[in-house]
Order: structure tokens, then sequence, then C-alpha cells
């Protein structure tokens, strides 16, 4: 007889003892290991949180390694000393900086690396290498974990160098090693940049942190994660720093006649070494650590280069949670059994819950039928076909409401989409209509151009033959008159020559080159520089670009000398001119050209890159026209706007790719 067919009575009998015969000691089964995994995640979890709070408070000390050093390389006073040559003042005032800011060494190098000073004196050798000090030396202060080699050990006075050599001691599990002795030193290093007033660059003054040996620093970390009282059981934690897989520093005990010792020169194994330094993960488990098992987290330590150099380590003994948790599954086990036994009396009076998750259902559906769609059904009491038929509801309903919510996400979407292309599209016509008009005005202007050369060799050969004919007195008194007629024959000629490379820039580009455009600007105030001179123009610079654009040297400097000579004669009574340079995103330069004359007006800003259009009374009205050309030729931009703030004038920007787009042209 199917169970369908069976009377309420059959029914009720099953469902009392089924639970008892298979399975409820299976749900007790899964409980157990459950609550297994569940003690084992909560360890590792608070092994994470524990090595977070490490990891904070190491980050912490490395900032304020930072600043230390930063307030001295700020400091006027080194300025000062620096300034006078006086090396004992220099060293005075690093010795005091040392103490005052808690460092435990504090040294300045010249600006191309050299040692000079140290906190213990000035430095008799030629030392140039020092971690970190590359990035310095092209303008980047860094502050980071570093490893000082046997050679850069100078760094450090007498009573550090001390501190640094760690004997190795074996250990069990660790990798396979023939060196004796830990002879390196690693330090929480920051290298600051000590500049001049201009901004030229006088040293750079690096301080730090020993860690070798350094248990103050070891202990507070323990302190921190685990204070007193905070681990229960007669659990322990402990902290620990290390160099490649050596224990420089650290509050695990040795073991035997040695107990009390810290074990400084042990290593870690093997296994947690391949896995933290060799593929640079965090270790989050059970580890054996010198001489029992811990609840363990290694994180690895990156030097300013990015190369994996140490550890840090928190962790705490293993033993007494696993005694806890064994007893608590085994109370869990017991109680499990006991209700077991409840359940063989009471279930008999849960046959009335049957209808309730019935009940449920039904009030679930009038609620979503009369449009309240958050309604569910939620926890029946019942994990029976009836419950699960609930949870079924639940999880139908939640998938409606999710598709429905996707549904007015992707009708959103798909609105942005069509607005975004159609906006899309439009930029693509009109760039489509400007090409045209380039494309004819091109082939327009060289047409013109080669019909005006003719008139202009004529003009210019019957004006030669004019002079050779004329007496000289008569010659002598037209001069002003015939000179006048060469200087409009070469502006003319200077027309022509513009036109013709707006139509035909192929004939004039040159070889493309990354360029330096501080360089380039620097050169172009020297054409420019008979120009400044007859005037009363402040120059300031701002040269912050590091990336080059690649681009014809030539072409470039003749936008910016047409940019400069504009901006000159935008002040004739004088001003500022800034000149500045920066990145920008993704991957360009903007190079700046800015005066303080009376900037443009509205008429002007709206016609200012077309062709004759000029407020000077000499001329052409081309140079921006085929600037702006120039520029679009390796896809980049020239762009124009009055300064923002309140201050006058006007400002022209420069836009080149630092890689140009060979389709633009």
């Amino acid at each position: 007889m199917k169970f369908a067919q069976l009377s309420i009575r059959h029914k009720l009998l099953a469902m009392v003892l089924l639970p008892l015969a298979g399975a409820l000691p299976l749900l007790g089964l899964l409980l157990l290991w459950w609550g297994n995994e569940a003690f084992d995640r909560m360890l590792i979890t608070k092994v994470r949180a524990d090595l977070a709070v490490a990891q904070g408070y190491f980050e912490r000390v490395l900032g304020e390694v930072g600043a230390s050093t930063g307030t001295v390389a700020e400091s006027h006073r080194l300025q000062l000393a620096m300034a006078s040559a006086d090396g004992l003042a220099v060293v005075d005032l690093l010795r005091s900086a040392r103490i005052r800011e808690r460092l435990d060494f504090i040294n300045l190098r010249a600006p191309d690396g050299t040692l000079r000073y140290t906190d213990s004196g000035p430095a008799t050798g030629t030392d140039r290498t020092s971690p970190a000090l590359r990035s310095a030396t092209a303008g980047t202060d860094l502050t980071s974990v570093e490893v000082l080699q046997p050679a850069q050990l100078d760094l450090l006075g007498a009573a550090l160098r001390g501190r640094v050599s760690v004997p190795l001691v074996p250990t069990r599990n660790a990798a396979p090693s023939a060196r004796a002795m830990e002879d390196r030193a690693m330090v929480l290093l920051s290298t600051r940049a000590v500049r001049a007033p201009d901004g030229t660059l006088l040293g750079h003054v690096q301080g730090g942190v020993l860690l070798n040996r350094n248990l103050p620093f070891i202990d507070h970390i323990n302190e921190i994660v685990y204070p007193e009282g905070s681990l229960p059981f007669g659990s322990r934690g402990t902290a620990t720093l290390f160099l490649d897989d050596v224990r420089i520093s650290t509050n695990v005990r040795l073991f035997g006649p040695e107990q009390h010792n810290r074990a400084i020169g042990t290593r870690v194994s093997q296994t947690v070494r391949d896995t933290v330094l060799g593929r640079g993960q965090t270790w989050l488990d059970r580890a054996f650590v010198v001489n029992d098992w811990y609840v363990s987290g290694y994180q690895p330590l990156a030097d300013g280069a990015g190369r994996r150099v140490g550890m840090l380590y928190v962790g705490y003994l293993e033993q007494p949670f696993t005694r806890l948790k064994y007893a608590a599954l085994a109370s869990i086990g017991l109680i499990f059994f006991a209700v077991m036994i409840v359940a063989a009396v009471v279930s008999l009076r849960w046959a009335r819950a049957i209808f309730r998750p019935l009940e449920q259902m039904e009030a679930t559906m009038q609620e979503v039928e009369a449009g309240r769609l958050a309604a569910r059904v939620g926890a029946v009491g019942s994990t029976d076909e009836i419950g699960r038929l609930a949870q079924h509801l639940d999880d139908l309903l939640d998938v409606i409401d999710d598709k429905t919510r996707a549904l007015q996400q992707w009708n959103a979407e798909l609105d942005a989409k069509v607005a975004e292309r159609t906006r899309e599209l439009a930029a693509a016509q009109s760039q489509l209509l400007r090409s045209e008009k380039l494309a004819a005005v091109g082939q327009l202007t060289a047409s013109i151009a080669h019909e005006i050369n003719n008139p202009i060799a004529v003009i210019q050969g019957n004006l030669d033959l004019l002079r050779t004919q004329l007496p000289a007195a008569t010659a002598a008194g037209v001069q002003a008159e015939l000179r006048l007629v060469d200087e409009q024959i070469e502006r003319m000629r200077l027309i022509v020559t513009q036109l013709l490379q707006f139509a035909r820039p192929a004939e004039y580009a040159g070889y493309i080159t990354p360029v330096d455009t501080a360089r380039v600007l620097e050169d172009c105030l020297v054409l420019v520089g008979h120009l400044l001179a007859r005037t009363r123009i402040e120059l300031r610079r701002d040269y912050r670009a590091t990336r080059e654009p690649a681009l014809n040297r030539n072409e470039l400097q003749q936008v910016l000398v047409n940019l400069l000579v504009n901006a000159i004669h935008a002040m004739p009574e004088g001003g500022a001119l800034t000149l500045s340079t920066r990145d920008v995103e993704p991957d360009s330069v903007a190079i700046t050209v800015a005066d303080t004359g009376p900037g443009l007006d509205a008429e002007l800003m709206g016609q200012i890159f077309q062709p004759f259009v000029t407020r000077k009374k000499d001329g052409t009205g081309l140079g921006l026209w085929i600037s702006r050309s120039l520029v679009e030729r390796y896809g980049g931009d020239l762009q124009a706007r009055n300064r923002q703030g309140g201050v006058p004038g006007a400002e022209f920007s420069v836009i080149l790719r630092r890689e140009p787009d060979t389709r633009a042209t």
C-alpha cells in the first residue's frame, strides 16, 4: 500500500518512528560534524581578526616612521645646518631628531645618494646603495619594510649593529639550509627628500626602526592583540616577525632547559614558507610552532619593490580550545540523545502542526494576490513534505521578486545605453562633418595657395627690376614705399606657406619621437626671449608631467612658440606668464600656457580656431588654426578658455597622447 493511501493514524506513527530510527541519528551526526567545522572556522576567524589587528598596528608604526622622517626632512633647521656646511650641527640635529621622534636611526644622504651623515657622525665612505633610494631620487618619497645587506649596515649605529646577527637554531620541519647565521637587518625605512624653498633637491633623509631583536616592539604587538585575560582556558598568544623564514623578533619560547629563552633564530616550517613566501598567500590554519601546535596566521611582508622579504605572525595555543571543542561536542551529543527520547513522547502531540504550514501558505498566497509581494510563509517548524513545500513556495516568491527587480533594472540600463549610444552617434556625426569640412577647406586652400604663388613671384620680380631701373635719387625717395611693398609680399608668402602646411600636412611632417615637455618649453622660451626681454612679464613654471608624448618635436615647438607669442602680445603692459605640465588620464599629457591679459570675449571664443580670425593688427589669423591641426594630427587637442577663480587672462592647453593616434591623421 502506498503511503498516500495510508490513514492519518499510520502517517502519524510513521512521523514518530522514522525520525527516531534514522533521521534523528543522522541529523545528530551532521550536527556534530557541523559543530566541529563551525568551531574550527571560529578559531580561524579569530586568528584572521588577530592578524588584521597586528597588521594594522604594524602599518600604523610604519606610517609614524614615515611621518617622523618627513618632519625632519621638512625642518628649516636642517636646511640651515646643511647651508652652513657645519657637519657637527647636522649630526647634532639628526641625533636630537632621532631621540625626539623615537627612531632607532636617522641619516642624511646627498642628492646623488651618497651617505653624508648619520646620527652617530659624518660618514666616511662613498656608500650610494640604499633600499628605496631609487624611488626617492626619482621624486617619490617611500616608507616601507626593507632588508639591509651586511654592506649597508653603516646606516645603523654600533649598538644597533650588535642586534642584527641572529644565529640559526635547528628547527623541526624547517626547509633545509646551509646557513648558520642571519646577518641581514630588517628595518622600517622611510626616505624623504629635502628640498630648498625653490624646489631644489638638497638631499634625502632616511629614518627607521630596526626590527631585529626588537623585543619591546613585538611584545607591544602581542599586548595589543592578546591582552591579559583575552584568551580563555589557559591558552597563550604569541607574535613574531620573520626575516625570510627566520624569527628575528618573537615572544615564542624555546623548549627544554631553555624554555625561558625566546625562540629567536628558529625557523618556520617549509610548508608555511612555501605558502606565504613562495606563493604570497596568507596562512590561516593550525601550524607547529617550535614546540607546540598553534592556531596561526602568517602574513607576507613585502619591501618597497614588492619583493616578499618576511612574515608577520600571530597565533595562540590550540590545545585548550581542542579540549573545549571535544567537551562541547560531547555535550551536544548527550543533549541530542535526550531530545530524541523526549521527542518519542511528545511527537504525537505535534500532529496538529501538520495543518499549520498549510494555513500559513494559504494566508501567504492571499496576501500576494492582494498585492503585498513581500509576504512570505517563513519558518513553519516542520521538515516534512509540507515544510519543504512551504520553503519552495518562499523560494519561488523570492525568484519572482528577483526577476521582477532584474527586469526593471535591465529596462533602466537599456534606456541608459540607448541614450549613451545616441550621444555617441551624434558626436561621431559631428566629427565626420568637421572632417569633411576640413578636407574641403584643405583642397580649396591648396588650390588658392598655388594660384597666389605665381602672382606673388611676378610682383616680387618686377619690384626687384624696378629697383634696378629707377634712378638713385628717385629710388631713395620711394624707399619707404618699396619696403612696405616688400613687407606685404613677405606677409602674403607666409600666409601661402601656412595654407600649404595645413592642406598638405604629410609634406611638412617630421620624425615622431618621445619628447620631454619641460625641455621643449624651455627651448621655446629661448626662441621668444627677445620678446620677453622687452616686457615686464613675470615667468612662472609648474612642470609636473612624468609622461613623454610621442610626436614631432619641431611641430610641437611651432605650436608652443605660437601660444607663447600670443600670450606675450596679450600683456603689453606686463603681467604673469604661467607654463605648466601635468599628466592627464588615461594616458595623456597637458601643456598649459596661461597669461593675465584681457582674456577671450564670448564672440572670439566661439571662432578662435577658425582660419583668418585674429585680434592683432598685423596677424594672419592662421596660427591657432594650424596649431590645432598639428596637434590633432597626433590624436591630441588644443583647448582655449578664460582662467578660472576670478583670475584675469586666457589659458590654452595642449593635450597630447603618450602614443600618437595615427587614425587622427
